[in-house]
């Protein structure tokens, strides 16, 4: 059996696709490793033992810094930044499938905050807030300025979605005596619901972790990702590997049942 020799270009797209695979995957494998150091390892090589004692270590009572409280404030946060993505999303993908006037500037409107850089943006919704007479929190004035990230990628998501759906279902059913809403209800939802889904994971991965855009919208109380930036410069042991490690998984898992949850709606389907 021959094979095809390779081409020129084979070995140097091969090069560049390895340097990206070890820049995006080697941080977190080190961190992984590192966070399993034994009871006097430091935060770099070379490994002193092997133990779980930095994960033990997260939920006892820290010196410095608070894990628990930012990790649920970053997941509650994420979750309601998801429900409002997605919902928001769709209903936009809805309305914009005809044109109205001011569309256009609207959507350019809703997109403008993807080239305006972050920081500008948090400082921004800060100050308003502040001459408001508010105080900046996490639940106010973090989940605008994260909905001003995780708000357009959705748009643009359900406005490709919506391009390539055929009216021809919602026909159908409006001939068959269905209203308005059993139409979305029992036709459009389920048959957008992958996507649906995907634009969730995505918002809420875009949430939480996002640093800039909380930066100045956080409030007193840090989100995950700030406490992990403060904690760089006080905290001198693995146990900021070992936070990394967790949260690292619960994203993981977070993809894991997003994905669990289409294949057990497609198996569903095969099977009604």
């Amino acid at each position: 059996m021959q094979t095809r020799a390779r081409s020129r270009g084979f070995w140097p797209l091969a090069a560049f696709f390895g340097l990206f695979v070890a820049f995006l995957y080697g941080p977190t494998v080190t961190i992984v490793v590192l966070s399993f150091q034994g009871p006097e390892g430091g935060l770099t090589f070379p490994m002193r033992g092997v133990s779980t004692r930095w994960f033990e270590n997260l939920f006892e009572t820290q010196m410095v810094g608070d894990f628990g409280g930012s990790f649920l404030r970053s997941m509650t946060l994420g979750a309601i930044v998801t429900v409002v993505t997605v919902v928001v999303s769709f209903m936009a993908g809805l309305a914009f499938r005809r044109r109205f006037p001011g569309s256009t500037a609207l959507f350019y409107l809703a997109v403008a905050s993807l080239i305006v850089p972050s920081v500008l943006v948090s400082l921004g919704i800060g100050l308003m807030f502040r001459l408001a007479g508010l105080d900046p929190a996490w639940w106010s004035s973090g989940l605008g300025a994260h909905l001003t990230w995780t708000l357009p990628f959705g748009l643009l998501i359900m406005f490709a979605v919506f391009n390539r759906f055929s009216p021809a279902y919602e026909e159908a059913a409006r001939d068959l005596g269905a209203s308005p809403w059993q139409t979305i209800r029992h036709v459009v939802v389920p048959i957008l619901l992958p996507s649906l889904i995907g634009v969730g994971l995505f918002g809420f991965t875009l949430s939480y972790d996002e640093f800039a855009r909380s930066l100045y919208t956080a409030g007193t109380f840090n989100t995950l990702p700030l406490e992990i930036y403060g904690m760089t410069t006080n905290v001198t042991t693995p146990v900021l590997y070992a936070l990394g490690t967790v949260t690292t998984g619960v994203s993981f898992l977070v993809i894991a049942a997003a994905l669990g949850g289409v294949m057990l709606l497609r198996r569903r389907r095969g099977g009604g």
